[in-house]
């Protein structure tokens, strides 16, 4: 049986408990020391708060990023939670006491400097060391940045995706407007541009949280002489962004434009959209919600000014297309107006002459042909030329009005009776009724033009045949290859002025004692019609212009007093407008193909109109390899349902 440990033995006891007790005090400042000193060296934001809230230690990098010194708030509580959160902290801390440890939790917070910022934090409860008191560890990380850049990401590659849809340049700048209004959190998103012709600088995209402002806006115009009160024009001249978080200390800039808006402007941010080297305006951003202005919204501002500067400049070209298209189509109504009452007024006075001219040949037979009959020729020549712009212009535009006709035909339905007996009693031609209907009918009666089935060969023999009296006093070799092909289905007045033209305009590009060329044959489902000169050829300018309608490759003065097949006769213009037109009615092609005259590179150099006379060619082969014009024809094969 043990005794009682005597005194000595429970002092010496104690003694030994209170050495413990100091080694572990001792052991424990130590251990606080090496934490402290690890967390000053941490590159996070770590706070130490006891169980009520209080701030017991905070480390460097809180200082960085928060603004607040440990001396500031060392037992204090951090009044760094924002308004709209700070429901939500009871939550929190009631989860830590459950959990223990939160691991991650996303939220914001407050900077000394009134920032919102961004934050991941991490807590975990403590005991310290030598006592039984608990504290609360949080770790905060700032991801302000890195979650602007995703959501910047995010936005261009929505704002790239969306672009394409809108190709009206309204509704782009207001979707670009509005993407900026919601992007930087802003009252007002505006794209500026400048309108070069006017010198001035206009809001067409706007996109306000106001809608009266957003109304007002759209209808303000600034000229470039107010650039020393519109900052929008020196981001235009310089290209650097401004940044105005405060504008009442730019009071010279921004009243002008307040007076014309009804609106307060408090802060602002604008950027320069480039496209290409050049500046076509400005994007900008209106008062600020939260916070002020700072890089990290320059760079979304400038990503997304660079992102749409190109669909900017590609919608803006397309709504001035839209508008000269407009314009065009105008003037082209315009113009079909014109041609129907030229070409209805230019029939009857030519016919008229036409038929004088008929009467005072019949008058003036009596008389020796050598006194009269030349200048009656010219007259004819030229009206005939008249008859044949005329017939032109009626072939290219089809669906004209027949007035004259109808207004004729009533009259010569109603005045029938006494016109036989005017006519009995002044000529005894009872016949004279029924002239002047198939008079009528040819001149002014609507024309009827029905496809038929053509076989090509034999009609272009008989065509050559045709025009061969024509060309007579030409010296032009014509090569035939014409080869048995399907019929093709065309109506058959069409394809007469199409091949009558081609041939005719063949001869008169070619000097005499050249040769051209008239061939056929059949490809895949189509039958081919082929039309060569070795003439002159087309300048590679006047070649894009060709089928453009009453454009000449000759100067006027060149053909206008020559017959038709005279070497450089030319026409009037239309022939090709008009063959290309009846290609795309009737649903055949046609193309040309030519190269000028190495010998007459220039669209004034001038054939002498006769290969023995062109001190370029020793031969007749010479002129036949500088030079030549092909054109094309394709017909389809099958017959049309």
């Amino acid at each position: 049986m043990t005794g009682k440990p005597a005194y000595q033995e429970l002092e010496q006891r104690v003694k030994s408990l209170e050495n413990q007790l100091a080694s572990l005090r001792q052991l424990g400042t130590g251990v606080d020391h090496q934490l402290r000193t690890l967390l000053d060296f941490a590159p996070y934001p770590m706070v130490v708060f006891t169980m009520d809230g209080l701030v017991s230690y905070l480390n460097p990098a809180f200082t960085e990023i928060f603004g607040w010194t440990l001396d500031e708030l060392e037992g204090k509580k951090i009044p760094y939670v924002p308004p709209d959160l700070e429901k939500e902290i009871p939550h929190d801390i009631k989860r830590l006491f459950e959990e223990k440890t939160i691991l991650r939790h996303e939220t914001r917070r407050m900077t000394k400097d009134g920032r919102i910022i961004d934050v991941i934090m991490r807590a975990a409860l403590f005991l310290y060391p030598g006592n039984k008191d608990y504290g609360e560890l949080v770790i905060l990380r700032d991801v302000t940045r890195e979650k602007r850049i995703a959501r910047n990401n995010q936005a261009m590659l929505r704002i790239s995706m969306a672009l394409p849809k809108y190709p009206d340049l309204d509704e782009l700048l207001n979707y670009i407007s509005s993407e900026i209004r919601d992007l930087l959190g802003v009252e007002g998103g505006v794209v500026i541009l400048l309108d070069e012709e006017k010198q001035e600088i206009f809001f067409p995209g706007v996109a306000y949280d106001d809608t009266a402002t957003q109304k007002r806006v759209k209808e303000v115009r600034f000229h470039v002489d107010h650039a020393d009160q519109v900052v929008a024009l020196k981001v235009i001249r310089t290209g650097e962004p401004v940044i105005v978080n405060d504008t009442s200390k730019i009071a010279k800039s921004y009243p002008l434009r307040d007076r014309k808006l009804g609106y307060k402007t408090k802060n602002f941010l604008q950027v320069a959209s480039k496209s290409s080297d050049r500046i076509i305006g400005v994007l900008s951003a209106m008062n600020k919600k939260e916070g002020v202005f700072d890089e990290t919204d320059v760079e979304l501002l400038t990503m997304i000014a660079g992102t749409v500067a190109l669909s900017i400049e590609n919608a803006r070209f397309s709504s001035e297309l839209k508008e000269a298209y407009t314009d065009v189509s105008r003037m082209n109504r315009a113009k079909d107006k014109v041609f129907h009452h030229l070409s209805h007024e230019l029939k009857t006075p030519v016919s008229v002459l036409s038929g004088s001219l008929k009467i005072l040949g019949k008058k003036m037979s009596f008389l020796s042909e050598d006194a009269w009959k030349p200048t009656i020729r010219r007259a004819e020549r030229s009206l005939d030329r008249i008859m044949e712009i005329q017939y032109q212009v009626e072939d290219i535009i089809q669906d004209k009005p027949y007035k004259t006709y109808d207004l004729l035909s009533n009259m010569v339905d109603q005045c029938s009776d006494e016109l036989e007996t005017l006519v009995a009693e002044g000529a005894g031609e009872d016949a004279i009724i029924a002239y002047l209907r198939r008079r009528i009918d040819e001149l002014f009666g609507p024309k009827q033009l029905v496809p038929e089935n053509i076989n090509l060969k034999e009609y272009v023999r008989k065509r050559l045949g045709h025009l061969a009296s024509s060309f007579s006093h030409r010296r032009v070799e014509i090569l035939t290859g014409l080869d048995a092909v399907p019929p093709i289905y065309v109506p058959g007045e069409v394809l007469q002025k199409v091949v009558d033209g081609l041939i005719k305009n063949a001869i008169e590009n070619t000097p005499d004692e050249g040769q051209m060329g008239v061939f056929i044959k059949e490809g895949k489902g189509q039958v081919e019609l082929v039309v060569k000169d070795y003439g002159v050829g087309i300048t590679e300018e006047n070649q894009r212009l060709i089928f453009e309608g009453f454009f000449t490759t000759q100067d006027t003065m060149e053909y206008a007093t020559k017959s038709p097949f005279d070497f450089n006769a030319g026409g009037k213009g239309a022939d090709l407008l008009r063959m290309k037109i009846f290609s795309e009615r009737y649903l055949f092609e046609i193309d040309m193909v030519s190269s000028r005259c190495i010998f007459l590179p220039n669209e004034y150099d001038i054939c002498p109109g006769k290969i023995s006379k062109c001190l370029s060619c020793r031969t007749r082969d010479d002129c036949y390899n500088s030079g030549g014009t092909t054109f094309s024809l394709r017909f389809p094969v099958k017959v049309p349902e």
